[in-house]
């Protein structure tokens, strides 16, 4: 059986903790059950331009939105005890864990497991790179909106399901 959620983050600058939208899929079982998009009120709360042409959001966009802890709490109650994944984790992991600092929220110590790694492990050299539209196409996942918290974790969960399916590996093998 298949169980995890897959997530990513988008931040409005350069602080880890400045989560500004975020997108989970929850898989159980191989299928994809649950889907959450979120804004984030980001702190700190401005926006880099490099940020802003990376996935087009602005400081209005956000303004009204719901601060890390309110979001994460609806988030937390569809995630449990999962295992999350995402395409280059460390930097999704880094997002998470910094914005439970900065709210002095008790980390629950979630596993992260890589979508870039295991691609790179299980494709190798079959494709000729290892970046999240690549490998969503190799698994037959068509990533038209990249930078879009919600389709990166629809692809990475996609990316999953296809290298399991590649590969005969159980999550935690990949």
């Amino acid at each position: 059986m298949l169980d995890f959620a897959a997530i990513d983050f988008e931040t409005a600058n350069r602080y880890s903790s400045s989560i500004c939208s975020v997108g989970v899929v929850i898989v159980r079982g191989g299928e994809v059950c649950k889907k959450i998009y979120r804004l984030v009120h980001p702190v700190p709360n401005y926006y880099s331009p490099g940020n802003i042409a990376v996935h087009g959001l602005t400081k209005e966009d956000t303004d009204s939105a719901d601060y890390f802890p309110e979001v994460w709490a609806e988030i937390a109650q569809y995630i449990e005890d999962l295992p999350l994944v995402a395409h280059f984790s460390r930097f999704d992991e880094s997002c998470l864990k910094a914005a439970f600092k900065r709210y002095e929220m008790t980390y629950p110590d979630y596993k992260f497991y890589c979508t870039c790694v295991a691609s790179r492990k299980v494709f190798g050299n079959r494709l000729f790179n290892h970046k999240l539209p690549t490998v969503a196409k190799y698994c037959g996942y068509d990533l038209e909106n990249h930078h879009h918290a919600l389709a990166d974790a629809e692809a990475a969960a996609a990316c999953v399901i296809g290298i399991q399916k590649f590969s005969g590996l159980k999550l935690e093998d990949i």
